[in-house]
């Protein structure tokens, strides 16, 4: 295992890059309690907007909040948000998906006509605006919508795989031999049709965190005072003149946490395509 990291990480600075951005954000999620140098919630009005110093890193907001200790605690709620709504994703789509490949016929027409092409032929981020409006604000509502709206390019991906390799030998073999379809499912063909799931789900990442900070932007996503680098923006439109800094170190936290995912996920496909392995080993032994 240790090798099979090394090997990735060797394969390009991209990797490197994005599997180093990745991880940061992940320590910083996990130690914020411990690593933010003030209380998130505590206001100081008297130092209200307060530019970047030694006493705060980044500077204050309008309540005289810490906006570094914010911006730690922000990468709590999009990790959170991000890995509940890829996973809710991935296990939905993938078991729509798996079924519709696997059995066809009319089974496989109500799933892809009715179901994953009406849901695709709607932008995501709008759709997802609208079920977070209906269901309202807050944490668990935003993960919700956020489900029911990006299922769809997991389970048509899933799909699109089962109908690869449930034709394949070792599936066949399986079926003529009399096992019987969950085992076929479970231990022949879900193994063999991860690998481009996996990586969507990691991209799907940046989506979702891309997504929960807009929705929050608007005031459809986590509740105040629990600090949101959505929320956080939406906040610093007023100062975006006279407190630039209100603006400029969220959009870097979403933007570092988004490039990081694409990157790691870009990366990861490389590394999985046997053809890419193939030439950064031949280059690797031409050294």
């Amino acid at each position: 295992m240790t090798k099979n990291v090394r090997d990735f990480l060797r394969q390009s600075v991209l990797a490197r890059v994005g599997f180093s951005a990745a991880l940061l954000l992940f320590l910083i999620a996990l130690l914020a309690p411990l690593i933010a140098p003030a209380n998130p919630f505590a206001q100081n009005l008297p130092g209200r907007l307060e530019a970047p110093s030694i006493a705060h890193w980044m500077g204050t907001d309008e309540l005289g909040r810490d906006i570094l200790s914010r911006v730690l605690f922000g990468a709590r709620v999009s990790l959170t948000v991000s890995i509940c709504v890829v996973f809710g994703c991935g296990l939905t789509g993938l078991a729509i998906g798996t079924i519709a490949g696997y059995f066809g016929g009319w089974c496989d027409r109500i799933v892809n006509l009715l179901l994953i092409n009406s849901f695709l032929s709607f932008p995501g981020i709008l759709l997802a605006i609208a079920f977070a409006a209906f269901f309202g604000p807050g944490i668990g509502k935003v993960i919700l919508a956020l489900v029911i709206t990006g299922w769809a390019g997991y389970a048509r991906l899933a799909r699109a795989q089962v109908l690869k390799v449930k034709e394949l030998e070792f599936a066949l073999a399986a079926r003529s031999l009399g096992a019987s379809t969950s085992r076929i499912i479970v231990r022949h063909l879900l193994p063999n049709i991860l690998q481009p799931v996996l990586i969507q789900a990691t991209i799907g990442m940046a989506g979702a965190i891309l997504a929960e900070s807009t929705l929050s932007f608007l005031g459809l996503g986590v509740l105040a005072p629990i600090p949101s680098w959505g929320a956080m923006l939406n906040d610093a439109r007023g100062h975006l003149f006279d407190a630039p800094h209100m603006v400029i170190f969220p959009a870097l936290a979403v933007m570092i946490a988004v490039l990081a995912f694409n990157l790691l996920g870009d990366a990861w496909r490389d590394w999985l395509d046997p053809r890419t392995r193939s030439q950064i080993a031949a280059l690797e032994s031409s050294k």
